[in-house]
């Protein structure tokens, strides 16, 4: 029985992302176009794959084992292509970055539209996620995070300048409810709190005097999204801790005001990350050399 490598590209996809509709997304086929190659697979090979219900697509043992053994050859063969691609005068191909969306928003994009102009024939998809996501394990060609939450174990580059958080409320907030003068005092106002997709509220973070503070806010909004919470800032829903970036254009006309300012130093900022290993896509050399341009740095 003769089989060559297209016989299971789609198995893999369908294995790994256990989804006949993400699989056709990857390969630009329809779902039923993939469950009738998957069909046609299990009959030549006279025994069952996947495991099939109307909302799950599970691997059977023979399957799950299957691609256990062929998951390593296909990566070394994609390897090997890519590394030919980059004998090419323009690399092709596509580059996975799973980003914060605030990194992406204001500093990411900027850079990813100009890269893309550059190498037409180079893809990029940018995953935007706020949890703390392993990028080995999912697959991605690079993550960016703000640098003090970078692994230890991945090579970093800076992709923008150093990075600053405001406390900021309307005029109209600040003259009801007064102006905090200390950190602390943030506890008596009304919040609008950002939680990570994991549930967990983001504790406000300061330096000062003091040292180190950290503050548990509270208030009647809760939201997973920053430029939604400046929206309710800006609706008058409370005080916000925000990016510096994202306030900026409000602060001049009076349209949001900003405290606590000798609180909150630069920090470091976002970083793009990759893992330490001998071989990288031609992709992602190609974008690395591109932020590292001086023509295409960032500046405050």
């Amino acid at each position: 029985m003769r089989m060559n490598f297209a016989d299971f590209a789609t198995f893999i996809a369908v294995a790994r992302h256990r989804s006949f509709r993400a699989a056709g997304d990857e390969l630009g086929l329809s779902s039923s176009a993939i469950s009738h190659a998957i069909k046609q697979l299990e009959q030549r090979l006279k025994i069952r794959l996947f495991n099939r219900t109307t909302r799950s697509v599970s691997l059977t043992e023979a399957g799950s084992n299957l691609y256990e053994r062929l998951r390593p050859a296909f990566d070394e063969i994609n390897t090997m292509l890519d590394e030919v691609n980059c004998f090419r005068d323009t690399p092709m191909g596509t580059l996975k970055i799973n980003a914060a969306r605030q990194a992406t928003r204001l500093f990411l994009m900027p850079l990813v539209t100009g890269f893309v102009r550059q190498y037409p024939d180079l893809k990029v998809e940018i995953t935007t996620d706020d949890s703390l996501t392993n990028i080995v394990q999912q697959e991605f060609d690079a993550g960016v995070r703000l640098s003090a939450i970078v692994e230890k174990d991945m090579i970093a580059v800076p992709l923008g300048p150093p990075v600053k958080l405001s406390v900021v409320a309307t005029p109209e907030y600040f003259a009801q409810y007064g102006k905090p003068a200390h950190p602390r005092e943030l506890v008596n106002h009304q919040c609008v709190v950002f939680r990570f997709p994991s549930g967990r509220p983001y504790h406000w973070e300061f330096e000062g005097p003091e040292g180190r503070l950290e503050v548990a806010t509270s208030g009647n909004i809760v939201l997973d999204d920053m430029d939604a919470g400046l929206d309710a800032v800006l609706m008058g829903a409370g005080v916000g801790f925000l990016f510096y970036d994202q306030v900026k254009s409000y602060l001049p006309s009076g349209q949001l005001v900003s405290v606590l300012e000798e609180w909150l130093p630069e920090r470091p900022g976002f970083q793009l990350y990759y893992p330490n290993r001998q071989y990288m896509s031609c992709g992602l050399r190609a974008f690395l050399d591109y932020i590292k341009a001086p023509d295409n740095q960032i500046n405050p």
